[in-house]
């Protein structure tokens, strides 16, 4: 027969994990990480626009401003979203995710109606699994449940 484990009346539950790291690791990681995405994105953005063919010093210069541009607009929505409700803040990350991957797409040479589908289709989902997971982790004001 199966029973419930015994609990201490009126502990607190807490279901944290324990943090090995320092806050001075999670600040450095809070910032590296959008940098170490971007200049992959830069690649990938440069790579997709040359399409196979030799590398030139402008598509250096492109991959890098690309790089630069989507570390600078991560960053910004990384301290924008936070603060708005769920239902925004979904919608930011999601309008972000839908635009990085459109400029991506639209870099191998499809047309801007195609690339607008598939952006569109890609953020539907990006949507749906961000919308889940700030409705379940946050409350109606935006704060994170404890």
């Amino acid at each position: 027969m199966a029973q419930a484990a015994p609990t201490s009346e009126g502990a607190p539950r807490t279901r944290r994990t324990p943090d090995i790291f320092s806050a001075h690791t999670h600040a450095l990681a809070r910032l590296a990480f959008p940098v170490l995405l971007g200049l992959v994105y830069g690649y990938w953005a440069a790579a997709n626009r040359r399409g196979g063919g030799p590398i030139t010093g402008w598509n250096i210069l492109f991959g890098f401003v690309t790089a630069l541009v989507f570390i600078l607009v991560y960053l910004g929505v990384q301290a924008l979203a936070p603060r708005l409700r769920r239902e925004l803040h979904a919608l930011l990350w999601t309008a972000f995710g839908g635009i990085a991957f459109g400029f991506l797409y639209n870099q191998s040479g499809e047309s801007v109606l195609r690339t607008t589908g598939m952006s569109l289709a890609v953020a539907v989902v990006f949507f749906v699994v961000l919308f889940y997971r700030y409705y379940t982790h946050e409350d109606a004001t935006g704060h994170r449940i404890r």
